[in-house]
């Protein structure tokens, strides 16, 4: 009656891959910690911006764990995750002052990051040996690949709304862009809006992979609307800097989110082979 789950045999493709991703996370962590030795840049926004960059080592070990279990969704989570990983180090490193380019050691830490997660995608994406190992363990109910990058996007949105938010809730003490009259609402706005795109994101993005189509058409209104508001948000919180640090990755994790509701749009979710019919 108790059937304890175990995940499928690795394969020598998988634990090569498991390898890379654990490299990775290693490489980010100390590509942070160079990065602190360097930056010019102090306060609490720098200081989130750190957590959050290194908050990345524990997703590169989830990763781990999806690939280990031969699961799809290893995929779009690899992706998001890599993603977002290379700007989270490239806005860290991004000086604010003297010079457009931080010193070489940041850079060469910037450079190893991204060619470890541009294989870490490739491997996902293009190794047949991958794909192979990722659809051993096939679902009762099978779900597009792409629908599936579809909602770990959307479920990206409200930490990728929340970051930015703090950063600008920091400059409420010392010198805020705007007025502080205005200020203060528009961030604790900004701070309900990634609380409320958490909730409604998970629960229609859920909806959404089971083939609903009202689901994919709101999981698309709320991704051109974070698309729209976040970057606007940060050019007035943040100025043009925390567009480029802030608002670029949540416009690219809603355009993949798109991308995989327009390429999941003629597919349905079917029952697996194998299950009886009445």
């Amino acid at each position: 009656m108790v059937q304890i789950k175990r995940p499928p045999a690795s394969t020598p493709a998988s634990r090569r891959l498991r390898r890379i991703v654990l490299l990775t996370a290693v490489l980010t962590l100390a590509a942070d910690v160079v990065n602190l030795e360097y930056s010019t840049e102090g306060g609490f926004g720098l200081g989130v911006r750190t957590f959050w960059a290194m908050l990345r080592a524990v997703g590169f070990l989830f990763l781990m764990r999806e690939i280990r279990w031969g699961r799809l969704t290893a995929r779009p989570f690899g992706l998001i995750l890599a993603v977002t990983t290379v700007f989270a180090s490239a806005r860290l490193a991004q000086p604010r002052k003297d010079g457009f380019l931080p010193p070489w050691p940041v850079l060469v830490a910037l450079a190893v990051i991204l060619v470890l997660c541009t294989v870490v995608v490739w491997q996902l994406f293009r190794s047949p040996a991958i794909a192979a190992h990722l659809t051993r363990r096939p679902s009762k109910r099978p779900i597009p690949p792409w629908a599936l990058t579809a909602r770990v996007a959307a479920l990206s949105y409200s930490a990728l709304l929340s970051v930015p938010c703090l950063v600008a809730a920091g400059t409420l003490w010392d010198e805020p862009r705007l007025p502080r009259s205005t200020a203060v609402p528009l961030v604790i706005s900004w701070f309900v809006l990634g609380i409320a795109v958490a909730f409604v994101a998970s629960l229609i993005s859920f909806a959404m992979m089971f083939g609903h189509t009202w689901a994919r058409v709101l999981l698309a209104m709320i991704s051109v609307f974070v698309l729209l508001v976040q970057p606007v948000l940060c050019w007035l919180l943040l100025g043009a800097d925390g567009v480029i640090r802030d608002g670029v990755p949540l416009v690219l994790a809603a355009l993949v989110c798109l991308y995989g509701l327009a390429r999941s749009g003629s597919a349905r979710p079917t029952m697996a082979a194998g299950a009886s019919s009445a």
